[in-house]
């Protein structure tokens, strides 16, 4: 058990996010839940609760889509963080824009994972086995870095949706060399396919259950073996092969692009 440490699972009352949830802290880690909505919080933090007896989960409600909800978050934060799980994500149906003026599943599944990385690294700096976990996906690519927001092109919900897991597993590479130093390390990975809002919003359903969706992210979470293993992208408990990860150039511009925008 790991009681004096604490890992942060973002988009925590969805389905996936939720499974996540409740087998971190069934291994006794502190355990936040962020979202938007309180009362999906609430719920979620007790059902945790009783099913793992653990009395140490709590929430902050987040929305993940505003740089100044992550910011104030940042600044209401004390003590370490051992586990980042970026896990939001939306897959809106037709195309909405944040009060910032940026396309919202750009806002949410890339700039979201990015900004909670930026503004939280510095609690992680120097913890014994740091680990940033994005929950990126197979269904990845299509990435226009001339039109991330989808203000030339016809917009697309299936669209947007790969491209943003295309950059979560893009911004993983650059991240996993940027804190190279830091012991932190930061993969990426594919939960499982899991009957949830955001596959139905896609179009899709699911063939596994929540636990079975989450089984991959907890365990590049709190593996042992993988403890000094970064950059790497991961399906079903095991390294992948990620064709975006060699593409160095577009790594360090859609980079450059969030860093103007974060």
């Amino acid at each position: 058990m790991t009681p004096n440490k604490t890992a942060i699972i973002t988009g925590a009352y969805g389905a996936i996010g939720k499974a996540i949830a409740g087998k971190i802290a069934s291994k006794g880690f502190i355990t936040v839940l962020i979202g938007r909505d309180e009362k999906k919080l609430q719920t979620v933090k007790k059902e945790i609760e009783d099913k793992t007896g653990s009395p140490n989960v709590s929430f902050e409600v987040v929305d993940l889509s505003r740089k100044q909800s992550i910011i104030d978050l940042a600044c209401r934060w004390t003590g370490p963080l051992h586990i980042l799980i970026n896990n939001a994500a939306t897959s809106s149906r037709r195309r909405i824009e944040t009060p910032e003026h940026i396309e919202m599943q750009f806002a949410t599944n890339v700039l979201g994972y990015f900004r909670m990385i930026e503004h939280f690294m510095k609690f992680m700096k120097n913890q014994d086995d740091a680990r940033i976990v994005n929950v990126a996906s197979y269904w990845a690519g299509g990435l226009d870095l001339n039109d991330l927001e989808f203000k030339k092109r016809n917009y697309d919900n299936d669209a947007a949706y790969r491209q943003s897991k295309q950059a979560n597993r893009m911004l993983t590479v650059a991240f996993a060399q940027k804190l190279r130093q830091s012991g932190i390390t930061v993969n990426a990975c594919h939960p499982g396919d899991v009957n949830s809002k955001l596959s139905n919003d896609l179009g899709f359903g699911g063939h596994e259950s929540p636990d079975q969706g989450a089984a991959t992210p907890v365990w590049v979470a709190m593996e042992p073996l993988l403890k000094d293993i970064s950059g790497k992208y991961f399906e079903n408990r095991s390294e992948t092969s990620c064709q975006f990860s060699k593409d160095n150039a577009s790594i360090e511009r859609l980079y450059r692009i969030c860093t103007d925008m974060y």
